[in-house]
């Protein structure tokens, strides 16, 4: 196991753990805004979500079990995909619908939200990647190494998950 692994786990797994969380809180509001997103017959949202924080429940589990940490790594690439999709779709269609990522929140949806999506696309490649590497995958690399690049991660997390916090914050002051 390669410290790129290490790292991105840690981003991937505390992101994912933090939405589902945040979704889990307020899930009839998660609901509510799901056909805001994506377009759906009526009655399909309740089970969308419910899917969605499922999945995102099961990344951080997979990401940190060696033998299913490709698969943890896959599915966050699949979701943080149709993420993608889905927030571009409304862009296109002009719906400005605020973003739920992280529990409620009043930021709208915007080119921001693809960009940090895609940043969270490449770690869970880089990841995927670097799990399918190495020796029989049970093997850490060296202690601290895999304490800074981990501390790296989760602060990398930590900054994703309070983007429209920190966007807000800077423009009230600008």
């Amino acid at each position: 196991m390669s410290y790129v692994y290490v790292g991105c786990a840690c981003l991937i797994g505390l992101v994912f753990a933090a939405s589902a969380v945040s979704k889990f809180r307020d899930l009839d509001g998660f609901v509510d805004s799901v056909p805001r997103l994506v377009p759906m017959l009526a009655g399909s949202a309740r089970p969308v979500a419910l899917a969605v924080v499922a999945a995102e429940t099961a990344v951080p589990v997979l990401v940190a079990i060696p033998p299913l940490r490709g698969l943890g790594f896959g599915l966050a690439g699949v979701l943080l995909a149709a993420f993608t999709v889905a927030i571009a779709a409304a862009l296109r269609r002009g719906r400005r619908s605020s973003c739920r990522c992280f529990g409620a929140s009043d930021a709208p949806l915007g080119p921001r939200h693809l960009v940090r999506n895609g940043v969270l696309l490449v770690a869970a490649v880089a990841g995927t990647l670097a799990a399918g590497l190495g020796d029989s995958g049970d093997v850490l690399p060296p202690l601290a190494g895999s304490a800074v690049v981990g501390v790296a991660g989760l602060v990398s997390a930590l900054l994703i998950i309070s983007l429209d916090d920190i966007v807000d914050l800077f423009a009230r002051n600008a």
